[in-house]
């Protein structure tokens, strides 16, 4: 009997560092960096629940971006990426990838966006990768941290 090459998936809900309790509208902040060296998934699906502050107005929409580096011993990223869970100054335009957009149309709301593919936006899987999030609600986000959530799962290939 002929063996198959079958989708298979990592542990699922893995953490993304990255915090966004009352990221200010306009704003971003990027995650701490993911290192790939170990598992060395072919894929990773992200998702993001955001949830929005009191008010909101203009854009309504929260921007998700991908940063990566091919040089995981000593990481150089795009744009004012460091690989470190902190605020960002994002260079305009930006080098970043669009990873998805969430519209956030309503205040004091959560609103769940994805799965997003990591390897598709870059082609292959990076080594390290991450996530920004920029803010374009109109307010600031929910002040509550543990109302926001970035995860992501694993995929890879197996035999069956």
């Amino acid at each position: 009997m002929a063996s198959a090459i079958k989708t298979a998936y990592g542990s699922e809900a893995q953490a993304i560092t990255c915090t966004l309790a009352s990221l200010a509208d306009g704003s971003a902040r990027q995650s701490a960096a993911v290192d790939n060296t170990v598992n060395e998934w072919l894929d990773a699906l992200v998702m993001l629940q955001i949830k929005t502050g009191a008010a909101n107005g203009s854009d309504k929409r929260i921007y998700l971006w991908a940063y990566a580096t091919v040089d995981a011993a000593t990481p150089v990223y795009p744009d004012a990426v460091s690989g470190a869970d902190a605020a960002i100054t994002m260079n305009s335009p930006t080098q970043l990838r669009l990873l998805g957009v969430i519209e956030a149309s309503a205040a004091s709301t959560a609103f769940i966006g994805g799965p997003w593919s990591i390897a598709q936006v870059f082609g292959s899987m990076p080594e390290k990768w991450g996530i920004v999030v920029q803010n374009k609600s109109g307010a600031a986000l929910d002040a509550t941290e543990g109302n926001h959530k970035k995860i992501y799962q694993g995929v890879y290939s197996t035999v069956g």
